[in-house]
């Protein structure tokens, strides 16, 4: 069972123990799961919990501001309705990278990224360009955000328009409505290692890039009946 568990974390280092259980049994091993719990304990491998650092968003603008289309709405599949929010990485010595992501809300992969040391609405363009190449035939389907200046402006109005998405905001002062892709940025960080501080803007990209497609691919998610997200954008009906 140690190997079987080293192989496991050694792709997902804070997977938690209901998810490993899991993976171990689709593996061949036979473990309940507080026994398994019992024997981590033991063993001193339980994954603590990492303290959440927040991202401010500067919201503060003239912009017109979208109303919030997604709380009423009725996601029923995948490529009905996207998240985008963004996050910092940290490089040495003293600097930051900023990653924005595009999350689909029902199969809660990510279709679209992009990391630089820009936090201007050009990098959450890069983002939005890309989910829109991921999910196709975007026409209707939700565009859902924070009052973030980069989300407001006119270039990204602009850009959801010419691609017939519709815009969604969160409502003032409620962050929270944005609760999926705030979940995501606290996944990346706290169980794929992106609260790290990388030497440098590559390689914090590159380990993006990986921590982006073990969590598309590997990662079982609760709220997915314990399935991954790319399993689901692909297969559900």
């Amino acid at each position: 069972m140690l190997a079987q568990v080293a192989v496991v974390r050694a792709a997902q280092p804070r997977v938690g123990t209901r998810k490993l259980h899991t993976h171990l049994a689709a593996a061949g091993v036979a473990v309940g799961r507080d026994r398994l719990f019992t024997w981590l304990r033991a063993a001193a491998a339980l994954v603590p919990r990492k303290r959440r650092r927040t991202f401010t968003t500067y919201s503060k603008h003239g912009y017109v501001v979208a109303p919030n289309r997604l709380k009423d709405a009725e996601i029923t599949g995948p490529r009905q309705a996207v998240v985008s929010d963004s996050t910092y990485l940290r490089l040495a010595p003293d600097r930051f990278a900023y990653l924005f992501l595009v999350t689909d809300v029902y199969a809660r992969r990510i279709v679209g990224w992009h990391l630089s040391q820009d936090l201007s609405h050009h990098s959450a363009l890069q983002a939005l360009h890309h989910a829109i190449q991921t999910i196709g035939a975007a026409d209707g389907v939700l565009h859902h955000s924070d009052r973030g200046s980069q989300y407001c402006c006119h270039a990204y109005r602009r850009a959801l328009a010419a691609a017939r998405l519709l815009p969604s905001m969160t409502d003032a002062n409620h962050c929270y409505q944005n609760a999926i892709a705030e979940r995501v940025n606290g996944i990346l960080k706290d169980e794929f290692d992106l609260d790290a501080i990388f030497p440098s803007l590559p390689a914090a990209q590159r380990a993006v890039a990986d921590a982006i497609h073990r969590y598309n691919t590997v990662r079982l998610h609760g709220s997915l009946q314990l399935q991954t997200p790319a399993h689901v954008f692909t297969h559900a009906a």
